[in-house]
């Protein structure tokens, strides 16, 4: 693998706080950016790459068969372009190099791996299938919500993690304990996410119960808090049930959430890349 690739774990022990929706607004953000990205949907329900638009072709190009042949694999070959990639193009205005959103199709078969006693060998998988790319500068990892398998062999192919969380009491709590989990795991292997970062998500200002859990994890995470915090974004449904990335979709409120997720994939990567014109849908 190229020595300057980011490969980011993207993870929740609780499921339901919108860990994919925040993995399909940072690659559309890193789309929007021109940076070539592949996004590895390890979760078996494969929520990642329906919101992407893709689905299987051939059964080899499910991760989870990836995975089992990881010595002989070949992921960039099996990664299934995105749809949001030709529209990306279409808008660009541009004649340089197309941009590139490939996905690692999810599916059931990768469900084999998500059990808590996986040797060594096998949480290595996905780190030997990713070392042998060298298309990509940005990996996002979505994760299964639980810390098996699936999870710790995203962790040892990270270079960084997100923990994301909604400001609500047992997200928070859980969010803290896969914290723990991560540094356990770090020891344990002398390996895995060189930094760990917590996003919240699905923030409603309206909310004092939110507010509050907000202001216990700005203490309780301190500088591990990414910004900005994510708000509610009333037209994510008909977003991910129509296959756009939110830098495609009409609107006030779709523009506005395009710009945190620029702003977050900053955050996390650092990477600040020549941006594209935006192409906005008419749905």
């Amino acid at each position: 693998m190229v020595g300057s690739v980011q490969v980011v774990s993207i993870s929740s022990l609780k499921g339901g706080v919108g860990k994919t929706s925040v993995t399909l607004g940072l690659a559309s953000a890193a789309l929007s950016a021109g940076i070539p990205t592949l996004v590895v949907d390890l979760d078996p329900h494969a929520d990642a790459s329906t919101g992407l638009g893709v689905s299987l072709n051939r059964p080899e190009q499910e991760i989870g068969r990836q995975l089992k042949a990881a010595r002989k694999a070949d992921l960039e070959a099996s990664a299934v372009l995105s749809p949001w990639t030709q529209r990306a193009g279409q808008g660009s205005g541009q004649n340089g190099p197309a941009p590139v959103l490939d996905v690692a199709v999810g599916g059931a078969f990768g469900s084999i791996y998500d059990r808590p006693d996986l040797r060594t060998r096998d949480l290595k998988r996905l780190k030997t299938l990713l070392d042998r790319t060298g298309r990509y500068k940005l990996v996002l990892i979505d994760c299964p919500p639980s810390l098996n398998g699936l999870t710790r062999m995203a962790w040892m192919a990270s270079s960084r993690a997100i923990l994301v969380a909604e400001p609500s009491l047992f997200s928070v709590a859980g969010t803290e304990r896969t914290m723990r989990a991560l540094e356990l795991f770090r020891n344990e292997f002398t390996s895995g996410p060189a930094r760990a970062h917590v996003v919240a998500n699905r923030y409603r200002e309206t909310s004092t119960e939110q507010r509050f859990r907000l202001g216990e994890m700005r203490k309780m995470f301190a500088d591990q808090l990414l910004t900005p915090v994510l708000p509610e974004q009333p037209d994510w449904q008909q977003i991910q049930g129509a296959a756009y990335s939110v830098h495609q979709w009409p609107g006030e409120d779709a523009r506005r959430t395009a710009g945190h997720f620029d702003e977050l994939l900053r955050g996390v990567t650092g990477t600040v890349a020549a941006r594209r014109p935006r192409q906005r849908a008419t749905v």
